[in-house]
């Protein structure tokens, strides 16, 4: 063999090589690309459950929460909680429209509300340091003393003028209930 057919011969190899590596690295990027689409796959399917089924945003609708909570701000809510405390700001839906309230009473309480703005919960006057308006029963709607069937709570706005709440609509059942509050977004500056 002449020293040029050797060279030929020990070339062809290497091409051959390279045209391996060549392969692989399509089949690599090919991988790598379907990698990437399952992972977002997954982080898409795992948005939609959280905020389809587990946390929920909506904007607040009015002013009825002021100081608070400000008209436009953003509510974070969890959806999974139907029990309710007393003093948890929560998202309902009563009538077709969608409210933000305070619970002040939960099953199985007695609420008055006096024409003197009192309020009397099983027997005791409430005392609302983070409540800055007067609360009145709102003549023709809700009759007091009222107590709350299992499965209900009595919710009321922070800003009690003529707000639509529990003095308005009455109980609110516990699967009318949106969630709670965990966060607030406040529009303002944004």
């Amino acid at each position: 063999m002449t020293e040029i057919e050797e060279t030929k011969n020990a070339a062809e190899p290497g091409q051959a090589a390279a045209g391996k590596k060549k392969k692989k690295g399509k089949k690599r990027g090919i991988r790598s690309l379907q990698d990437f689409a399952l992972e977002v796959l997954v982080c898409v399917a795992i948005l939609y459950v959280l905020f389809a089924h587990i946390i929920g945003i909506c904007q607040m609708p009015t002013a009825d929460m002021y100081p608070g909570i400000g008209s436009g701000d953003f509510l974070l809510y969890y959806r999974l909680d139907k029990d309710p405390k007393a003093q948890d700001v929560v998202v309902l839906t009563k009538n077709k429209t969608r409210y933000v309230g305070r619970v002040v009473a939960a099953q199985g309480d007695t609420i008055e509300i006096k024409k003197d703005g009192t309020i009397v919960i099983n027997g005791y006057t409430m005392q609302e340091t983070n409540i800055f308006y007067e609360t009145y029963p709102l003549k023709g709607f809700t009759e007091y003393p009222l107590t709350l069937q299992d499965g209900e709570c009595f919710v009321m706005a922070d800003r009690r003028g003529e707000t639509e709440d529990s003095r308005f609509y009455g109980p609110v059942k516990y699967k009318e209930l949106d969630g709670t509050v965990l966060s607030v977004f406040r529009r303002t500056n944004l």
